[in-house]
C-alpha cells in the first residue's frame, strides 16, 4: 500500500509581514495537497483576516492539540498557538506581542519535529528584532531551531532546481570574512554537506564542489594564500574520510558549471560570493533549508517583505517550493515511499 504523504508543519511567521498572504494563497493551491499533509503552526484570527482581504475562500479546521488533525483537502488544520486580534495588527509594525507568538510557533514546530508528530518544518518570514524584543536570545530561525534540537554544527544552503550552494560563513562584514574562514570551519561544512545530501536527499555520492576565497583561485598565491593554506587542507581531510570534493574552483566559473549540471552543490566561502549567483537563478523560486539538524527544515528565500504587506502583490512560490522540499526530504530521510 501507497504510505501517506509526510506531514509538514509551516509556521506563520510574522503576523504583520506577508506570511500570512502566502500561507494563504499556497494553503489553496492544489500543489501543496498533492504533496504534503499541511499543519499550520499560527493564528486563526490573522489567517481569517487574510483571507477576508484577499477574497479567498477557505475554512481552516482549528485546534488545540495534534489528535484533532483531520487533514481534509478543503479545510486545513491550524493549531491555534495564539490569539492575535485582526485591530491590534498593523501590517509592517511587528510588536512585542507578534515577537512572542513567532517565538511560540518556531519551537512548537521544532518541539513536534523531534517527537515524530511531523515530519518536517517550513517558515515563513519572521521579524528578528521582535522576536528579540519578545525575549529571544537567538539572532533568528536557525539559531533558535538548533538550540531546540540540540544541534551543534549547522550550515545553511540555498536550493533550487538549477543551482544550489552552501554557505561556510554568513552574516559578518567582508573585512571580516578572510580571519573567520578555518580549516576546521571548512572541513565541517563540508561534512555536514555531505552527510545530508546523502541522507535527507537521496544523493549517494554527492558531488561538491568548493568555491576559492580569492580572485582565480589565488593564481598561485599572487591574490592570496587562503586556498594553499586553509581550503586543500581540509578538502584533503574530507576526502580521506570518503567524500568526494574538488577545488577551490575559481568563484567566476564554479556556478555556472554547478548549473550545467556538473556539481551538486557549490561551498562558498562568503555570503553575496554564493547568494548573488543564487538568486540570480532562483530569486522567486530558492528555498533555504538547514543541514545539520536532526529534524528537517526549509523555509523561504525572502524576508517579511513589509512595502507590500497587505497589498495582495507577494508571491507564494518560494513558500511552496519550500514545503516541496521538506517532504522530499522527509521521503528519503523516512523512508515514506
Amino acid at each position: 500500500m501507497t504510505k501517506p504523504l509526510p506531514v509538514i508543519g509551516i509556521t506563520l511567521g510574522d503576523p504583520t509581514g506577508i506570511g500570512p498572504e502566502i500561507l494563504v494563497k499556497a494553503l489553496n493551491s492544489k500543489d501543496i495537497r498533492s504533496i504534503c499533509r499541511p499543519l499550520v503552526l499560527g493564528d486563526v484570527n490573522v489567517l481569517e483576516k487574510e483571507i477576508r482581504r484577499a477574497g479567498i475562500h477557505t475554512r481552516f479546521n482549528a485546534i488545540t492539540s495534534m489528535d484533532e488533525c483531520r487533514f481534509m483537502a478543503d479545510r486545513p488544520d491550524v493549531l491555534v498557538l495564539s490569539d492575535l486580534q485582526p485591530d491590534e495588527l498593523v501590517y509592517g509594525a511587528p510588536t512585542i506581542r507578534t515577537g512572542q507568538a513567532m517565538i511560540r510557533y518556531i519551537v512548537t514546530a521544532a518541539d513536534l519535529a523531534m517527537e515524530g508528530r511531523i515530519d518536517a518544518m517550513a517558515t515563513c518570514p519572521i521579524n528578528k528584532l521582535a522576536m528579540k524584543k519578545a525575549g529571544s536570545e537567538f539572532h533568528g530561525h536557525t539559531e533558535m531551531i538548533a538550540a531546540r534540537t540540540g544541534a551543534d554544527r549547522f550550515v545553511m544552503m540555498m536550493s533550487g532546481k538549477t543551482l544550489s550552494v552552501v554557505l561556510v560563513t554568513i552574516h559578518i562584514p567582508l573585512n571580516k570574512v578572510a580571519e573567520s574562514i578555518t580549516q576546521q570551519a571548512i572541513a565541517d561544512t563540508l561534512r555536514v554537506t555531505g552527510h545530508d545530501l546523502r541522507k535527507k536527499f537521496g544523493i549517494r555520492k554527492p558531488r561538491i564542489a568548493v568555491a576559492a576565497l580569492n580572485p582565480h583561485g589565488g593564481e598561485e598565491g599572487l591574490f592570496g594564500h587562503e586556498e594553499e593554506s586553509l581550503i586543500l587542507p581540509a578538502l584533503s581531510m574530507v576526502r580521506d574520510e570518503g567524500f568526494e570534493v574538488s577545488g577551490p574552483h575559481p568563484p567566476d566559473t564554479v556556478y555556472v558549471h554547478a548549473a550545467q549540471g556538473r556539481f551538486d552543490v557549490v561551498v562558498s566561502m562568503y555570503h553575496d560570493q554564493g547568494l548573488i549567483p543564487f538568486k540570480l537563478l532562483h530569486f522567486k523560486d530558492g528555498v533555504n533549508t538547514t543541514l545539520g539538524l536532526p529534524i528537517i527544515r526549509t523555509s523561504v528565500d525572502h524576508g517579511t517583505a513589509y512595502d507590500i504587506a497587505g497589498h495582495g502583490l507577494a508571491d507564494p512560490t518560494s513558500l511552496l517550493e519550500a514545503v516541496r522540499l521538506a517532504a522530499t526530504q522527509a521521503v528519503h530521510m523516512k523512508g515514506m515511499i
